[in-house]
C-alpha cells in the first residue's frame, strides 16, 4: 500500500492546478480499477486541515464537509478513521479548532487517554483537553 501526501487531496480537492489535479483523477481511477489503495495518515489529515483552512481560506463547514466526503472514496484508507469521524463530529458541534480536535481524539483513540494535557485556554474549553496552570 502506498500513502498519499497532502499536496495530492489539495488537488483533489481545490483543483487549483489543472495538470496536477489531473494526474490525481487519472490515479485514483487507476487505483480503483486495480482495487488499489492508498493510505492517508492522521498527519496529512492535520495538514489538510490547516492548509484548506490557512492558504485557501476554506469555510470550516467546508472542509468538514470534504474531508467527510473523502472518507467516502473508495481508494482511500484513512489512518485512525474513528478518530477523524469523531474530530469531524465534534467540529460540526463546537467552534473548536480543527487541528486541536483531531490531535485530542487522536490522542484518545492511539493511546485511550481520557485527555490532552495544555496551555492552550481555547482547547481546554472542548472537555478533551485540560488545562495546565
Amino acid at each position: 500500500m502506498r500513502a498519499l501526501d497532502t499536496n495530492i487531496l489539495v488537488r483533489f480537492l481545490t483543483n487549483d492546478d489543472a495538470t496536477q489535479a489531473e494526474r490525481v483523477y487519472r490515479l485514483f481511477r487507476q487505483a480503483e480499477a486495480n482495487r488499489e489503495v492508498f493510505f492517508v495518515p492522521v498527519p496529512v489529515v492535520l495538514e489538510l486541515f490547516w492548509v484548506l483552512e490557512s492558504a485557501y481560506g476554506i469555510a470550516r463547514q467546508e472542509i468538514l464537509d470534504a474531508v467527510d466526503a473523502l472518507m467516502q472514496v473508495p481508494v482511500l484508507e484513512f489512518d485512525a478513521q474513528d478518530a477523524v469521524r469523531a474530530c469531524i463530529a465534534d467540529a460540526r458541534r463546537s467552534r473548536g479548532d480543527l487541528s486541536d480536535l483531531l490531535i485530542a481524539r487522536y490522542a484518545v483513540s492511539a493511546c485511550e487517554a481520557d485527555s490532552v494535557l495544555t496551555f492552550d485556554r481555547k482547547a481546554a474549553r472542548s472537555g478533551l483537553f485540560v488545562l495546565v496552570e
